[in-house]
C-alpha cells in the first residue's frame, strides 16, 4: 500500500507531514480570499475494539473524530448519517456518496475524507465576452459551448507537444493550472506522459516563467463524476487490502479488510471563477472464513485416475454439456 500510496518513510512522519499540509490548507481560508475546507471522520460499529493508539492518531493528526453507528442492525441509518455528513462538508455539492448496498452488516468502519473549494479568479471574465463556440470532442466532431475570453497577464508555456497556462485566484495562494495538447486529438497521448515527477517537473518550469499576455479562451463546465477504486487500486500492487489484509494496527487482529473506495467530485467553472467539491469513503468490513466455490459453467477439461498409482484412465474437455 505505501508503494501504491507514493508514502515513503517512517508511519509517524507520514502522519505528521499529512497533518501538517491540512493544517497550511485550512490557513488559506483564513486569509479570507477564497474559501477551504477539508475534514475527515471515522464511523465505526459499536462495540466493535478499535486500538486508543489509532484512535488517538486519527484524532490528533487528521482530526477525524469516531461516531459509533450500529451497521449490523441498522445499516441504513448509518449509510444517512454518513452522506449526510459529507453533504454538509461539501455545500451539498456531493451527495448519496455511499450507495444502498454498500454499506453491509458486516461492515466495521467507513473512513471518509471531504474538501471543498470555491474561489473567484484573479482576473475574471467579463459575462458580455462570453459566446457560443465549437468545442472539438474529436477533429470530425463539435460541440457547442460557452466559451469565456479574455486578454491578461498570466504565466504561459509551450512545451513539447502541448501549452499550460496558469490562472490564480484571489489572493494568489491557489490557481488552476491547465494543460492543452496541441493536436484536437491528442489527450490520450498527453495523459501517458502524466507521471508525478513529469508533472512537477512542467509546473516548476511555469512557475518560473514570467507573466505576460495572454488571449484566453475558456469553456465554462460544470460536472461531476464518480468511482469505485477497489478494482483500481487492486490492479496498481495493493491487493491484499482487498482480501488477505493485515490492519492489526487498528484493532490488534487481523481482522478487516477493505470492501470499497468510493470517490466523487464536483466541479464548476464561470466567468466568476471555480467552485469544486470532492469526497472519498473506505469502507472496512469483518473479515470471515468465506466459502470457496467451484462452479463449472463453461468449458472445462476433465479427467479419471487411479489414485493410488497417478494413472490417467480417462481424459477429455467438455464444450456443450448438451451434445
Amino acid at each position: 500500500m505505501a508503494a501504491v500510496l507514493h508514502l515513503s518513510g517512517e508511519q509517524e512522519a507520514v502522519h505528521g507531514g499529512f497533518s501538517h499540509l491540512q493544517t497550511q490548507l485550512n490557513a488559506v481560508q483564513e486569509k479570507g480570499n477564497v474559501q477551504l475546507s477539508i475534514a475527515n471522520a471515522l464511523w465505526a460499529q459499536q462495540g466493535y475494539a478499535f486500538l486508543d493508539s489509532f484512535l488517538e492518531l486519527t484524532k490528533s493528526h487528521y482530526g477525524a473524530g469516531v461516531r459509533f453507528v450500529d451497521f449490523a442492525g441498522n445499516t441504513e441509518a448509518a449509510r444517512v448519517e454518513i452522506n449526510t455528513w459529507v453533504e454538509e462538508q461539501t455545500r451539498e455539492k456531493i451527495k448519496d456518496l455511499i450507495k444502498q448496498g454498500m454499506l453491509e452488516p458486516a461492515t466495521a468502519l467507513v473512513l471518509c475524507n471531504a474538501i471543498y473549494f470555491k474561489g473567484n479568479w484573479f482576473s475574471q471574465f467579463e459575462k458580455e465576452r462570453t459566446r457560443d463556440a465549437d468545442f472539438f470532442v474529436a477533429p470530425e466532431k463539435t460541440v457547442q459551448v460557452s466559451m469565456m475570453n479574455q486578454s491578461t497577464d498570466v504565466k504561459f508555456r509551450r512545451f513539447d507537444g502541448f501549452s499550460a497556462i496558469e490562472l490564480p485566484y484571489t489572493g494568489n495562494a491557489l490557481s488552476m493550472v491547465v494543460f492543452l495538447p496541441e493536436q484536437q486529438d491528442g489527450l490520450a497521448v498527453f495523459e501517458d506522459q502524466l507521471k508525478q515527477e513529469t508533472v512537477m517537473a512542467w509546473l516548476a518550469d511555469l512557475a518560473n516563467t514570467s507573466p505576460s499576455e495572454v488571449s484566453i479562451s475558456l469553456p465554462k463546465f460544470k460536472t461531476t463524476c464518480e468511482f469505485e477504486l477497489s478494482s483500481a487500486l487492486a490492479e496498481m500492487g495493493m491487493p491484499r487490502a482487498f482480501s488477505d489484509a493485515d490492519f492489526s494496527g487498528m484493532t490488534g487482529r487481523k481482522d478487516l479488510f477493505i470492501s470499497k473506495v468510493v470517490h466523487k467530485a464536483f466541479v464548476d467553472v464561470n466567468e466568476e471563477g471555480t467552485e469544486a467539491a470532492a469526497a472519498t469513503a473506505v469502507i472496512m468490513d469483518k473479515a470471515s472464513i468465506r466459502p470457496l466455490t467451484f462452479r463449472a459453467d463453461h468449458p472445462f477439461v476433465f479427467l479419471i485416475r487411479d489414485n493410488a498409482t497417478g494413472s490417467m484412465l480417462f481424459a477429455g474437455r467438455i464444450v456443450d454439456p448438451t451434445v
